[in-house]
């Protein structure tokens, strides 16, 4: 098992608000990194709607996800441009020693040393929820795909998309004008997503065009193929019958399972699977800090922007407790040294 170089600070979670936390501890002088169980970066930005524009966030009258990801990896970049940005995805954290006065965060393959944590793991590690017919786990990495990273790699392509929440609706309605086809797959005629992205994706399928359809009542049988899905066969719910469909991609759409996991045993004050917090971020455990959607706290808001501003607090108060001598409050950056500017 590898064991990495001792950090200041290690946060959990590569979403938004960590990676707005590791730029921060950029900006105080801080060593750090990112560990994420997702294989990108963005948490539910990059995983769930990359596509989908934001509205709320300081500054930007519109952002898509997922230049809202890269604007805020290129702020962290600056504090790392020959290294490369500190991040090791793909990475679940199972457990949490102490060590010589630090932490180390253990994973399968790695120990990470760490001064300091920072949870900023959003709703917790989570996996999308997988097909539960026996038959498509073979073809999972060879046509079914978990999550859409490039939509411009779906053109010319057949598409089958599997439910009927907002994301097999965005997606249906986002890659419909890039995939030969989209075919959206649903069990039943209640949806559960935005009724505007339903009527844009149901319009779509009655222009006739054969570029979209949507099948309710029906629910994946067989999945055809050779070393790749070429095709699968859906079986209607109600007269049983089935039939075939053209797929170079299957995508099921059934939501997401979260997991606080390990965290569950570090002596943290969680409730209701989120970890409590006092107005410094401190989560009862000495050293141990937290910030975005995990947390909760009275007046606690799940907005990107309340992460932002939990970050900072998070790292600032996180500094000072690794360096005493360290004030807690940065000063204003632009007047920061580290910035190029003069240092008050």
């Amino acid at each position: 098992m590898r064991t990495h170089d001792i950090r200041d600070l290690t946060i959990l979670g590569g979403g938004p608000t960590g990676l707005f936390a590791l730029f921060y501890a950029g900006m105080r002088g801080a060593t750090a990194q990112v560990i994420d169980a997702l294989p990108e970066l963005g948490g539910q930005l990059t995983a769930l709607y990359p596509e989908k524009y934001i509205f709320d966030v300081a500054g930007f009258p519109r952002v898509l996800a997922k230049d809202l990801v890269r604007n805020l990896t290129d702020q962290v970049a600056q504090f790392h441009q020959e290294a490369g940005i500190p991040a090791h995805l793909g990475q679940r954290v199972v457990a949490l020693e102490e060590a010589d006065g630090h932490f180390v965060l253990v994973t399968e393959t790695d120990r990470f040393p760490t001064r300091a944590v920072i949870i900023a793991a959003g709703i917790g590690a989570f996996r999308a929820r997988r097909l539960p017919q026996a038959g498509a786990a073979p073809w999972y990495g060879r046509g079914i795909q978990e999550l859409v990273a490039h939509p411009d790699s779906y053109r010319d392509q057949d598409v089958v998309i599997i439910g009927g929440g907002d994301s097999a609706f965005d997606w249906c309605a986002q890659l419909r004008h890039r995939a030969r086809s989209v075919t959206l797959v649903h069990r039943s005629d209640r949806f559960r997503a935005h009724a505007a992205t339903v009527a844009e994706v149901q319009g779509a399928a009655a222009a006739g065009d054969g570029r979209v359809t949507v099948l309710t009542f029906h629910e994946l049988d067989e999945v055809h193929g050779d070393e790749r899905v070429t095709g699968i066969r859906v079986r209607d719910t109600k007269t049983k019958q089935t039939r075939d469909l053209p797929a170079d991609v299957v995508l099921p759409m059934l939501g997401y399972v979260s997991d606080l996991g390990t965290l569950l045993a570090w002596g943290l004050d969680i409730e209701k699977d989120e970890i409590r917090v006092s107005s410094t971020m401190e989560t009862g455990r000495p050293g141990i800090y937290a910030a975005g959607d995990i947390t909760t706290y009275p007046g606690k808001l799940k907005l990107i922007a309340a992460g932002f501003s939990e970050a900072a607090i998070a790292v600032n108060q996180a500094v000072h407790w690794i360096y005493p001598e360290k004030k807690v409050a940065p000063g204003h950056s632009s007047n920061l040294a580290i910035f190029g500017q003069k240092d008050d």
